[in-house]
């Protein structure tokens, strides 16, 4: 038996990286699967490979900022499968480093809507199918940057991710009573397509410093993240809400 059989889950941003991986993950576990993503022709191309192997999935090509699009995936999930047991909340951006005294309130409105407002959106439909579950999970991807470090240039981006924190926290406690648990994941570095180390124009020497930064001396892959995902998704979690789940690597408490 898998750990998700029965469960029907959303994820954003599953086009790629964490999000692709725990897509993958999810559906070889059992899950019924709502893949939402910008970029439809690659997320198309993972339905496709998930039904391959034998599993359920769904497409939808959203842009998490838009309202009407965070009512329609939970929508998808209840007329394609019955409902939504999961949502991992993984869809975001990172952004341009530059100081805040440079940045614009453009810029800073951009990163918070994508990565903040759109949780908020998510949250605000997923609840409510979820209590008619009887429960579920909720999952947001924040980060270690704006909760253990502060790191120059990504002012926008750890306050969009701490503000992450806090919401989980008060999902938590809004609806733990009924069943509904909210947690975040906050990944250390990971290596997907957004690694700032492998843009081009990065120093050559920044993948170095950056595995240096990890007291295990590398960043993580994308299925080792979806693995903590799991774990919160899953009923191994079952007491587990409210939390801010490390899984860094050691990159908080690294001094070496």
């Amino acid at each position: 038996m898998t750990v998700l059989d029965g469960k029907i889950a959303l994820i954003t941003g599953a086009s790629s990286g964490i999000g692709h991986a725990a897509a993958k993950l999810f559906a070889s576990q059992g899950a019924s699967l709502v893949l939402s993503a910008r970029r439809g022709p690659i997320l198309d191309s993972l339905v496709s490979e998930i039904e391959t192997d034998g599993g359920h999935a769904v497409a939808v090509t959203s842009d998490v900022r838009d309202e009407s699009l965070a009512e329609k995936l939970v929508e998808t999930a209840i007329a394609t499968y019955g409902g939504l047991d999961i949502a991992f909340n993984n869809a975001g951006i990172i952004g341009e480093m530059k100081p805040v005294t440079e940045m614009t309130q453009e810029e800073w409105r951009d990163m918070l809507e994508t990565n903040l407002t759109a949780g908020f959106l998510g949250a605000k439909y997923q609840v409510p199918a979820m209590v008619k579950r009887g429960g579920g999970s909720i999952i947001f991807t924040s980060s270690f940057v704006g909760h253990t470090v502060g790191m120059p240039g990504m002012a926008a981006y750890a306050a969009s991710k701490a503000g992450l924190i806090g919401l989980a926290k008060t999902l938590a406690a809004e609806h733990g009573a009924i069943g509904v648990r909210a947690n975040a994941l906050l990944p250390g570095g990971t290596d997907t397509p957004m690694n700032i180390a492998a843009k081009p124009g990065a120093d050559p020497g920044l993948q170095e410093f950056v595995d240096n930064l990890h007291a295990l001396k590398r960043m993580a892959t994308p299925e080792e993240i979806a693995r903590s995902a799991l774990f919160l998704a899953s009923d191994a979690s079952s007491f587990v809400t409210g939390t801010a789940l490390l899984v860094d690597g050691g990159v908080s408490i690294n001094r070496t």
